[in-house]
């Protein structure tokens, strides 16, 4: 299990591999479907942007209400596929890592080892389990948005799998390959 402390630079993003277990500390940003929309519509428009994308990470995620005091209710990831027609330009535009579940599709996958990106995985099912890592939230842009407005997230020890990493090795494509070879021959392929 590895540590890392966000904002990650190019050198750190380089030395993981898909199928690494991590836990992630520092600031990210939570975007879905409609604030993907406007973000890509600012960009078409050559509009500033509600947010700096360069060397951010973003988790797919739209938060539940809080209750009794907790900083964030129950923050599972969302299907990261969802993302995939705004991605690349995301990418483009600064954006380095991507936090939810799920395939993403070819250009995706080719986005990212373009731009030396990652795409971690998050615990699907596991909402309560999520929140937990979060320490503080707020809003920050498209409030009207509601669960899907962008918030700023400091989070402490987010367990996440490195999905894709930045040479675009994809551990969807990996694990189950590894997993049949050992579950036949009983050791690890690399």
């Amino acid at each position: 299990m590895k540590r890392l402390e966000l904002p990650l630079g190019a050198e750190a993003l380089a030395g993981l591999r898909a199928g690494d277990k991590v836990l992630v500390s520092g600031i990210l940003y939570t975007a879905r479907d409609a604030a993907h929309k406007r973000l890509a519509e600012s960009i078409v428009k050559g509009e500033p942007l509600v947010l700096d994308l360069k060397d951010q990470a973003i988790y797919y995620v739209g938060p539940a209400p809080a209750k009794d005091g907790a900083v964030i209710g129950p923050a599972g990831p969302t299907t990261s596929g969802r993302m995939d027609a705004f991605t690349p330009m995301l990418l483009q535009n600064g954006l380095k890592i991507m936090i939810g579940k799920g395939r993403r599709s070819q250009a995706v996958r080719a986005a990212i080892k373009a731009h030396g990106a990652v795409y971690f995985a998050a615990i699907g099912g596991a909402a309560a389990i999520m929140m937990k890592s979060i320490e503080s939230a707020c809003v920050v842009a498209y409030e009207d948005l509601g669960t899907e407005a962008i918030r700023r997230l400091e989070v402490k020890d987010m367990p996440l799998i490195v999905a894709i990493d930045s040479a675009g090795n994809d551990y969807y494509d990996i694990g189950p390959a590894n997993y049949l070879y050992q579950s036949t021959f009983g050791e690890d392929v690399e």
